[in-house]
């Protein structure tokens, strides 16, 4: 079944010549089913690039969904035009009388800064607590995950020697988790961070399960529970080439940053490397949709 997306979204025809079944809101409202409506709380700079990603991972279930992209309201975008965020995005107070079967929140290159450093972080913090009430499942990514480990569960993030910047092997720590259902017993999946979170700090919380880590890059894929909060510390939804552009754009900006340590690949690289990370992207996402959004949240809020 298809993802349900405005029609004139950047995305939509990037999908489509991917083959990938898209429709947009006047086709979609002639069918007489109950879509899941899956909100994205994009704090990527480049947004229009994060879209797309996460589209095309929520793409691959049977289950038809609505999207709605949301942006904070406290925060003006420097390298998003305000014409595309008026034209696709809405605020938290737009939508917060609105529940959601699921919620996505996204990463941010703003780890250097304390968690109450940054500008929208009143925002940010109302968010996490406003998706206890009204949304079933809420996958927070990179720093979305450091933030709500934070926030839910008062986990700090400890500062890396060395940013944790390339695609790493990772094994499964809870074989019967439905998240991980179908897995193999080691995947891929590209990090891109200067923080981390500990594998102590988590294990010490009752209410979380520690699934899947890598000796390399260390905890990876974290939930409560209840399965209302998941957290996942790498990018599975990046591109091929996502690394090597954010590689080259530090370099541009004078930062001393090292390769990509394609791990999948034979270690560090100039070179695009194979995509070895997409199978399991798909099935995670599948996985959270199917097991922890569609079986959980009600026919009717």
């Amino acid at each position: 079944m298809p993802i349900n997306i405005p029609a004139h979204l950047p995305a939509k025809e990037i999908l489509e010549n991917e083959n990938i079944f898209v429709m947009d809101e006047n086709r979609a409202y002639s069918q007489d089913i109950r879509p899941l409506n899956i909100a994205i709380f994009n704090i990527m700079p480049k947004k229009e690039e994060a879209e797309t990603q996460l589209l095309r991972l929520l793409s691959n279930s049977p289950l038809q969904i609505n999207v709605t992209l949301l942006h904070p309201s406290t925060h003006q975008s420097k390298t998003t035009s305000a014409e595309h965020l008026q034209a696709f995005y809405k605020t938290l107070p737009e939508i917060e009388q609105q529940n959601f079967d699921g919620m996505i929140i996204t990463g941010a290159p703003i780890e250097h800064l304390d968690f109450q450093e940054v500008n929208y972080w009143d925002e940010f913090t109302y968010l996490m607590d406003w998706t206890k009430t009204h949304v079933t499942s809420t996958l927070h990514s990179c720093w979305g995950a450091q933030a709500g480990l934070f926030y839910h569960y008062d986990i700090p993030k400890h500062k890396l020697e060395q940013k944790c910047f390339g695609v790493y092997s990772h094994n499964i720590v809870e074989p019967n988790c439905e998240l991980l259902r179908g897995f193999d017993d080691r995947f891929y999946v590209p990090h891109s961070r200067h923080m981390t979170t500990t594998k102590e700090d988590i294990l010490q919380v009752d209410d979380l399960m520690l699934l899947a880590e890598s000796e390399k890059a260390g905890v990876c894929l974290v939930q409560s529970k209840d399965r209302k909060q998941v957290f996942l510390t790498g990018h599975p939804e990046y591109d091929t080439q996502t690394l090597q552009n954010e590689y080259k754009r530090d370099v541009t900006n004078g930062m001393n940053i090292q390769l990509p340590d394609y791990e999948c690949c034979g270690g560090p690289s100039e070179s695009v490397p194979l995509h070895m990370w997409r199978a399991h992207a798909y099935l995670l996402f599948t996985n959270w949709l199917n097991y922890y959004v569609y079986q959980a949240t009600p026919y009717q809020w």
